[in-house]
């Protein structure tokens, strides 16, 4: 089973990376394949509850390809680690089938309670380089998470999200509006003010009729 897992992840990267050029040389010189090699024979050792073990062996890797994925993480079939230095995967993460992970990404947890803290993503999920998924969410399949950016809420299918923190910009291949921050004050709201404000200084004058003679007395002083 770890030999099949590890032929399917050799046939992902040749399939998704034009610079592969053959299955021998992505499997002795691809850094994000030995990381998930490692990682396949760690998290059997976790599965057993030879946590020791497991854990020495992520270390080892970890040390070798600048890769850190804990034994406890679920990785699933024909993932891609591109380039992959400085990549970061807690335990409790659920990684989907054909999902593709640039160098910089973090799938971390928020928090110190045990249990699931750290996030699902569905299958051919791309994360882009230096993006960070931070919580016990699900995010769902085919979806694209742009670089950089600071994922913290979950995701529907089919989603594009960009920015810090992230928010969709696109879902099904179709943009999502953008909400106005600012409105703007058009001339007919001017208006409107202008004459509420009129209305207003009349309803002062005539409940204090004396002090607009007070005021226009200061003024001339002045």
């Amino acid at each position: 089973m770890i030999l099949k897992d590890i032929w399917l992840d050799v046939k992902a990267v040749q399939e998704r990376d034009p610079a592969a050029r053959s299955a021998l040389e992505v499997l002795l010189l691809y850094q994000g394949v030995h990381a998930m090699i490692w990682h396949r024979f760690a998290h059997w050792f976790y599965k057993h509850k030879m946590f020791f073990i497991a854990r020495l062996i992520s270390q080892i890797a970890r040390f070798l390809t600048l890769i850190e994925i804990h034994p406890g993480a679920e990785m699933g079939h024909g993932i891609l680690i591109d380039h992959g230095c400085g990549v970061v995967i807690g335990e409790t993460t659920v990684v989907g089938d054909n999902c593709t992970i640039y160098q910089g990404v973090t799938l971390g947890g928020v928090g110190l309670n045990k249990g699931k803290r750290h996030p699902t993503l569905g299958n051919n999920v791309t994360v882009g380089a230096g993006a960070k998924i931070l919580g016990a969410f699900e995010v769902g399949d085919n979806c694209t998470i742009a670089a950089n950016a600071v994922l913290l809420k979950p995701l529907e299918n089919d989603t594009t999200a960009v920015g810090i923190p992230a928010r969709p910009v696109k879902v099904g291949g179709v943009p999502v509006p953008k909400k106005q921050i600012a409105a703007t004050v058009t001339m007919e709201q001017f208006t409107k003010m202008e004459e509420r404000v009129q209305q207003l200084e009349k309803e002062l004058q005539s409940r204090h009729p004396g002090r607009e003679e007070e005021k226009d007395k200061a003024v001339s002083t002045t």
